[in-house]
């Protein structure tokens, strides 16, 4: 029997509507839902082969008990059970910080995964929290506390009555306009908005497919975006180009940032970022002229030692020149649900991380710090750990440290689809659910559409019957260790005697489950035409719903910073920024005279897709794309085999030479080099590439964000033989 389910992909925000044709519980095809009215313009790839990781030959069907060197399947009873005893082992025998959790990307993308996963971590008390936004998200979070007063605050981009782009670290002609906002269609929206005269600048060390069709592409160096945009700001305020209302009524702190402009050299700086000075005094005219115009920021600002402040001065720019809740600017969508208010009544945590003696960023602590937690001695040290959806060894820094860090662990869980590289070592493996197989309300991310917009996520498959979704995992490790989930007491005896009337009356609805929560949020939420929306509201609408109209006047009611302005001189940034300015010239050692970059693919999903066979029809490989001029000089022509190495590490693999990069930097894709491994029959793993992040040194990170050197390390390379 064939059925047809409208639904959203929950690969990335970006949530398009998709239409899933089911036979006999198979996904048969997976197309653009043409019927949604805001999101299946941007339908890729990821979204139309998501039926192949469901039915992946290696994916894991039941809980796996390592053996040896072996696994061998168990019920979820044996598995939760032996779990729950070994962690309150590691406890009883330290404190609840010997327990630790890391998560990925995919966690984000369930309604219920992080939510359920934080109510168990409160339950045990632990501290040991690690995240993947310490790989390319923290600077975002730390600029909207200190300037917004909240980390959830993302103001999104009015596209279509933009007059001036200016496009930092960013590629929407393959990222969809698409990161801590979701604008459907938004590049094709702002080349349609060029061909009426606007201007595109894209502020990029490659030329990348959305350098190609701006009017102007900075080449920038790697790690010196702060340095472009701090002289940007400088010639817009000493030449009084700012919008004097909104730096006097909005903006707080504005004679900070004028002392510290005073201090910088337009010279200086467009010597540290290798422009032009003419060129940065332009378009920073510009910028400031056009009636309408936007800054925005991205993933290649943030992934760099200096990220922060570089972020930070970004919104600066939005702020100082009055495109901030105006038409063609940067605006707040309030959405369905208040996630900013409801954040707030968060308390959020002070604990500093035992070793480095760092606080945590948007509730974990930072990913390169995680193998000298679990290799050092003390009370605190990590001996058990969940993976949850992720790949860290992939993902983050100095991949060889944490794969060495990660077999030395008591008990290693991971909850996934397969056995990545990161689980190697793991002594459960416990299967996860699709977003094919589960439902999903994304409310707490409503606010980062660019119109207020709904949409229930339906369930288009059943999962395999030895799955389990996250939620229901963390939710029963919590009850078999005894230990309040949430940290609420009562809450452990509520869910059991919810189940337990579930079981007596045979309607499984009675069971506590994050339906539930569901429609509480919906309950609680924001009103349209005079009413909150209901359950069956959202139900009634398959192909999503657009609530309303795009509207201004929320941002000033959004901020939760005391005073109600927008803080634009935050000490924390500023004391940086001096230390930057007082610092040498950037300059590559020696011994490693490249900088390492990233670049992103349309159909690549950083480390947890790239091993599907629908990706990457034309091969799945790792190459190094080096300029002309340095491949002359290296003696490396195109094709030849070349050793690429930094202090901590070395790979090899294919050059490609082409002048996409500037000169001296070197481009290698994040995420590849993972192995899936069969834990079933135990044949050889499977692997696509190299895992470029062996070389990124973890030891350095952004003092702020606490984000490692991802895309601007220094390298060599070499011909091979």
């Amino acid at each position: 029997m064939t059925r047809t389910v409208h639904t959203f992909c929950r690969y990335c925000l970006a949530s398009c509507g998709v239409e899933v044709t089911v036979e006999d519980n198979r996904v048969v095809r997976i197309s653009p839902d043409k019927q949604n009215p805001h999101s299946w313009r941007d339908f890729c790839a990821k979204g139309r082969t998501a039926g192949q990781l469901v039915e992946h030959p290696r994916r894991i069907l039941a809980p796996m008990r390592r053996v040896g060197d072996a696994y061998v399947e168990a019920t979820w009873e044996e598995a939760v059970s032996d779990i729950a005893a070994r962690m309150n082992a590691v406890i009883d025998a330290d404190c609840p910080d010997a327990v630790g959790v890391y998560y990925g990307n995919p966690a984000g993308f369930s309604s219920s995964n992080v939510i359920f996963m934080n109510g168990w971590l409160d339950a045990v008390g632990t501290h040991s929290r690690y995240s993947v936004g310490s790989i390319d998200q923290n600077a975002m979070h730390v600029v909207a506390t200190a300037m917004y007063g909240s980390m959830l605050m993302a103001p999104v981009s009015d596209i279509d009555n933009c007059d001036y782009f200016l496009l930092v670290g960013t590629n929407p002609a393959v990222s969809a306009w698409n990161w801590l906002e979701t604008v459907p269609g938004g590049w094709r929206r702002a080349l349609a908005r060029q061909a009426q005269g606007a201007t595109i600048t894209v502020v990029d060390p490659l030329r990348t497919e959305s350098a190609a069709k701006a009017d102007v592409h900075l080449a920038v160096r790697p790690a010196q975006d702060w340095a472009l945009l701090l002289a940007m700001v400088k010639v817009i305020l000493d030449e009084g180009r700012e919008h004097a209302q909104d730096c006097a009524d909005l903006a707080s702190g504005l004679d900070g940032l004028r002392a510290l402009v005073a201090e910088a050299d337009v010279d200086d700086l467009a010597r540290r970022c290798d422009l032009p000075r003419a060129q940065i005094e332009s378009v920073a005219r510009d910028f400031a002229s056009a009636r309408a115009a936007m800054v925005v920021t991205r993933t290649g600002v943030s992934m760099h030692l200096t990220g922060t402040v570089a972020e930070w001065l970004g919104h600066v720019l939005n702020v100082i020149t009055g495109r901030m809740d105006r038409p063609g600017g940067r605006r707040f969508e309030p959405g369905y649900v208040d996630a900013i208010r409801m954040s707030g009544m968060v308390t959020a945590s002070t604990h500093r991380n035992r070793l480095s003696g760092r606080a945590m960023v948007a509730g974990a602590h930072a990913l390169a710090e995680l193998p000298d937690e679990i290799t050092t001695a003390g009370s605190g040290q990590i001996r058990a750990m969940v993976i949850n959806c992720g790949n860290p060894v992939v993902s983050g820094p100095d991949g060889a440290k944490l794969d060495a860090a990660l077999s030395q662990l008591d008990l290693l869980v991971a909850v996934d689809f397969v056995q990545r590289e990161s689980h190697r070592h793991a002594h459960w493996l416990l299967p996860a659910v699709h977003w094919l197989e589960r439902d999903d309300l994304l409310a707490f991310t409503s606010n980062m559409h660019d119109e207020p917009y709904v949409h229930y996520g339906a369930q288009a498959v059943e999962p395999p019957p030895h799955a389990r979704q996250e939620w229901q995992i963390f939710t029963d490790l919590a009850i078999a260790m005894n230990r309040p989930l949430f940290g609420a007491r009562g809450v452990n005896a509520f869910i059991k005697a919810t189940r337990r009337a579930a079981e007596l009356t045979r309607l499984p609805g009675l069971a506590f489950s994050p339906r539930w929560i569901d429609r509480l949020v919906l309950a609680t939420g924001r009103k349209f035409n005079g009413r909150r929306l209901t359950w069956r509201d959202v139900v009634s609408h398959p192909h999503g719903w657009v609530l309303g109209p795009r509207e201004f006047g929320h941002f000033r009611t959004a901020l939760r910073t005391p005073d109600k302005k927008v803080h634009v001189a935050p000490a924390q940034f500023v004391a940086r920024a001096r230390e930057l300015l007082a610092g040498p010239m950037p300059h590559p050692p020696a011994d490693y005279p490249m900088q390492l970059a990233n670049r992103r693919h349309r159909h690549s999903m950083n480390s947890w897709l790239n091993e599907l066979p629908g990706l990457h029809p034309s091969g799945k490989r790792s190459e190094v794309v080096i300029h002309p001029d340095d491949a002359a000089e290296l003696g490396v022509a195109d094709g030849d085999r070349v050793r690429v190495s930094s202090r901590v590490g070395e790979i090899e693999l294919t050059a490609s030479i082409d002048d996409l990069p500037r000169r001296g930097v070197v481009v290698i894709d994040h995420g590849w080099g993972s192995r899936v491994f069969d834990p079933r029959t135990g044949a050889a793993p499977v692997s696509h590439g190299v895992n470029r992040n062996l070389l990124v040194d973890g030891a350095a990170v952004d003092p702020l964000s606490q984000t490692p050197a991802l895309s601007s390390s220094y390298v060599a390379v070499a011909r091979v033989g």
